[in-house]
């Protein structure tokens, strides 16, 4: 059975290029554009990662990582946050929430597909 990846972000087009970054993977690819609909998938279906945007409207990736860390059932589900910023407060939360990594927007594909790897244990 494929791993599965839950791939959170609120701008289509980051959607879009990350899904055909990941189409050429053995992943299976979720994907949501809210923190709310990120934890609605989270209750409903298992993941071994999710790849969480930063910046989104209403839930943005730091409150949606506190709510995955507080559900004893995510507590250890890797998250790779992504951003277009790399402010140093950003960075200290998500250390602090245990993010398995950073990856800055617009994606590199390989270092993309690294740290998805590295996350994985692949």
């Amino acid at each position: 059975m494929s791993k599965r990846i839950l791939l959170v972000d609120d701008d289509a087009m980051n959607l879009r290029m990350a899904q055909v970054i990941l189409k050429k993977t053995p992943y299976e690819i979720l994907s949501a554009s809210s923190g709310a609909e990120c934890l609605r998938l989270l209750g409903e279906q298992p993941v071994d990662l999710v790849l969480l945007d930063i910046e989104m409207p209403d839930m943005n990736g730091i409150e949606t990582l506190e709510k995955i860390r507080e559900a004893e059932s995510l507590s250890q589900l890797p998250v790779i946050f992504l951003s277009s910023s790399d402010d140093r407060d950003t960075l200290e939360a998500a250390n602090r929430l245990q993010a398995s990594g950073f990856i800055n927007k617009p994606f590199i594909p390989q270092a993309l597909l690294e740290q998805i790897a590295g996350a994985l244990g692949d």
